[in-house]
């Protein structure tokens, strides 16, 4: 693949800092970073599957939200560790691209698994009494089959918009992982359709998802003014409250990231700024719906009082 448009056959990953003092701190950070990460969202996945309670369309979604981070973070920070322990992070040009396509089609996973999460509030608080017909497992179906295409759809755009472009003898990606603009400024024929293909991808990954959840927030605040009971209303609020936390947090994070000019957010902030979405929202999406849910509390000690009578 290298050899057709290009001189370079592997990068060198640059990592988050050049600073030797900081790197073993830094590594024992992120690798504890990645154990609540992975410990968080494998139980929750598998306290989902163990509940038979939680077989429910909310948590349908919840346990596919929790795979994804999963496999995001494991998709990123081991690669990211070896930064800090050696002296040149290489990853080659297949492995890069391929890294790349699946970070790309995780954010994308995730835009769109919250956007189907807030529709299936919407249903929920607006059309209780409908809820288990609208939201039937056909539809939870067709929903996660169209998170799962739009991931790909992302995933192929950018990888194939970054792939044909030509590297010289530069092979130092300035980040700890194998990012679109970083790579883009690396290139030699890099032009302003690309940063225009990059920009209207972004924006679908983003724009859609968001448009998605503040229609069916709009709706679901005009119903629960509606309600009468003050006890009704706090109760309509607590179940959307986790959701709009994870929400205003990988979106916040994602957009300051990719919807502003390179000018104005270098690339060295631009690593900083990207850690929210790549390593901090994963590790803290099972804490906020575990931590704020019921449900998922009361399967816990079930779970627990489980093993503890085995």
């Amino acid at each position: 693949m290298a050899a057709e448009n290009s001189s370079v056959t592997e990068f060198i990953l640059a990592g988050l800092t050049y600073q030797p003092g900081l790197q073993i701190p830094l590594f024992l950070l992120f690798l504890g970073f990645y154990m609540v990460t992975v410990v968080g969202n494998l139980g929750l996945i598998t306290l989902i599957g163990l509940n038979s309670h939680l077989h429910i369309p909310m948590y349908f979604f919840l346990f596919n939200l929790s795979l994804i981070d999963f496999s995001f973070s494991t998709a990123i920070i081991p690669k990211m560790l070896m930064s800090f322990v050696s002296r040149k992070n290489i990853i080659s040009f297949t492995g890069c691209m391929t890294q790349l396509f699946f970070f790309c089609f995780f954010i994308f996973s995730e835009s769109f698994i919250l956007s189907a999460m807030a529709y299936d509030r919407y249903v929920a608080i607006c059309n209780p009494l409908l809820y288990t017909v609208t939201m039937s497992p056909q539809v939870c179906l067709l929903l996660l089959l169209g998170v799962y295409g739009m991931g790909v759809f992302g995933a192929v755009a950018h990888t194939g918009n970054i792939v044909f472009l030509t590297f010289g003898a530069d092979n130092l990606v300035n980040h700890y992982v194998s990012d679109i603009l970083p790579l883009l400024e690396l290139s030699c024929n890099g032009s302003y359709i690309n940063v225009l293909v990059i920009f209207i991808v972004v924006t679908i990954g983003i724009g859609v998802p968001i448009v998605a959840i503040f229609i069916s927030y709009g709706f679901i605040l005009s119903s629960i003014l509606c309600i009468s009971s003050a006890e009704s209303r706090s109760k309509a609020f607590s179940t959307c409250s986790s959701h709009i936390i994870a929400v205003s947090l990988f979106f916040g994070s994602g957009a300051f990231m990719y919807l502003k000019r390179p000018s104005i957010l270098p690339l060295d902030q631009g690593k900083v700024s990207s850690l929210f979405y790549t390593i901090v929202v994963p590790m803290f999406n099972p804490l906020i719906y575990s931590l704020r849910n019921k449900d998922v509390k009361l399967a816990l000690k079930r779970t627990f009082s489980g093993i503890s009578f085995s």
